[in-house]
């Protein structure tokens, strides 16, 4: 029957006005973000007479042995009865088993093309297939995704990545064989998306193996690659709902291997958009499971050094937590805590961001759970050297809800963060920090005038109290100095020096 359809279709195809159209087109199935997949132009045009060659793999993947000797192009599923048509959907997938060499553009164009066109043809089956697919389409369908997407990144396609540092602009790494992979990507959009697949059999194709597969994909350097994977895992986390806790499973585990063990991975901004939309859908009261993931997952990822790269993401899976359950918005803050970065001036100004983001939802009771700690932590960066740190730590007291948190319980607060001002007041290099100290130190006046002169009044105690200690202690060197340069020293005679004076010449020197 094949051999019949066959003989009626020339050798050769071109590059028809419809592949051009669809080429400016776009996914129609958008994921839950609302992001289609965007196609590009077409991968070339073919040479005129140009002979069928051999099919070679791709030098930018190691891809499954899938090597043919040549590629022809199937009939169109206009010609064939509907009886027939999902078993040309079948063959047309065999046909798209084929992976091609795109190191070299000229390589085997006419077969690429004539690829390129079928697989146009299989998007356009499925979105027009009203007809629920049988388990062989499924089988097939599965089979073509492996074989073209699946790979292995050598090592090379990123040494010279760096992980991302904090808000660096690195040039993206594009896949070659992008003209043809996009097309794999929608089709697998639309098929995982259609009404035509049914869960029940879908799911022992689109299995726990697939997924993994899948996910590791996510560290690709290419931006275009890994937006497409987001938007299909998204479809598949709300299609198959069988395998959400273990796909929840997995990418933990994505997250565990790059926060303790190699600070590297491409996909963890996609990752973190795709969980922001699974968060938001957790039911009421939220599981002991979905805690953990707060606790273990999210919150360590505030440690590695490139947290700048995928900060929004992860602040956003954070508050939706906190929405949630309001209860949990003390032991994020306990922890960010926990990882807070001493050395680097760029983190402390994205941590400060996200604790007043925090500080926006959280309840009193929640608040004065963690306020000492906090606070404690805000003096010191009230007092950095570093001005953009301090600068953004006297910001938070823009913000209403936190000026209302801090008027509730300024007994505790005030005597933390006045000494921090005053000591700007007299230290500070800055002057827009120098302005903004004062501008809070006039805003606690108001709010307790009595308070903020006590805490004025303890802290000139304090630093008269330090000085006079200080005075002491030199003192005490100098009489220890003198005394030892009055000893004889014989010439064999062991000399013990210490850091510090013993307790009992002190005491004498006193």
């Amino acid at each position: 029957m094949w051999k019949g359809f066959l003989s009626k279709l020339p050798r050769k195809t071109s590059a028809s006005g419809r592949g051009a159209d669809l080429d400016s087109g776009q996914c129609s199935n958008g994921a839950g973000n609302g992001n289609p997949i965007q196609r590009t132009s077409s991968c070339g045009s073919i040479p005129s007479g140009r002979s069928t060659s051999t099919i070679k793999r791709m030098s930018s993947a190691i891809f499954p042995s899938s090597v043919v000797a040549g590629i022809e192009p199937l009939v169109s599923f206009k010609d064939v009865p509907n009886s027939e048509k999902q078993n040309l959907f079948v063959s047309k997938l065999n046909l798209c088993c084929a992976v091609f060499d795109f190191s070299d553009p000229n390589k085997s164009s006419a077969e690429k093309d004539i690829k390129r066109q079928t697989l146009l043809d299989l998007i356009d089956y499925v979105d027009s297939s009203s007809s629920r697919f049988s388990e062989a389409v499924i089988a097939a369908s599965s089979r073509m995704f492996a074989v073209n997407l699946f790979r292995v990144f050598p090592p090379n396609y990123r040494s010279g990545s760096s992980g991302g540092g904090e808000g660096e602009e690195e040039e993206p790494m594009f896949e070659p064989a992008w003209c043809h992979l996009q097309l794999v990507y929608e089709l697998l959009l639309k098929f995982i998306g259609s009404s035509s697949l049914d869960a029940k059999v879908g799911k022992k194709y689109f299995d726990h193996s697939f997924i993994v597969k899948l996910l590791n994909l996510l560290d690709s350097e290419d931006p275009r690659e890994r937006d497409c994977l987001k938007t299909i895992l998204h479809r598949i986390y709300g299609k198959f709902m069988v395998h959400r806790p273990f796909i929840r499973k997995a990418v933990s585990n994505i997250f565990y291997h790059f926060v303790f063990e190699t600070d590297r991975h491409n996909g963890i901004a996609e990752l973190l958009e795709v969980f922001g939309s699974v968060i938001s859908g957790f039911a009421l009261p939220l599981k002991e499971e979905h805690k953990i993931f707060l606790w273990r997952v999210l919150v360590p990822l505030h440690k590695p050094k490139s947290v700048g790269v995928y900060l929004q993401q992860l602040t956003y899976c954070v508050t939706q937590f906190i929405e949630k359950d309001p209860k949990l918005a003390s032991s994020v803050i306990i922890g960010l805590l926990r990882y807070w970065p001493i050395t680097n001036s760029q983190k402390e100004v994205m941590f400060l961001s996200e604790i007043e983001e925090i500080l926006e939802t959280i309840s009193t009771a929640e608040f004065q759970k963690c306020m000492v700690p906090l606070f404690r932590r805000i003096a010191q960066c009230i007092k950095s050297s570093h001005f953009q740190v301090a600068e953004r730590a006297l910001f938070i007291w823009n913000n209403d809800n936190v000026i209302s948190l801090i008027a509730q319980n300024r007994q505790m607060i005030m005597p933390i963060i006045v000494p921090a001002l005053e000591h700007n007041s007299q230290n500070h290099w800055n002057q827009a920090v120098l302005n903004l100290t004062d501008n809070v130190k006039k805003m606690f006046s108001e709010m307790d005038d009595v308070l903020f002169s006590a805490c004025l009044v303890k802290y000139k105690e304090d630093e008269e109290r330090q000085a006079s200690l200080e005075s002491k202690r030199r003192l005490t060197w100098e009489k220890l100095e003198s005394a030892a340069s009055f000893q004889p020293v014989t010439g064999h005679t062991a000399v013990l020096v210490g850091r510090q004076p013993s307790a009992n010449l002190i005491a004498t020197l006193i």
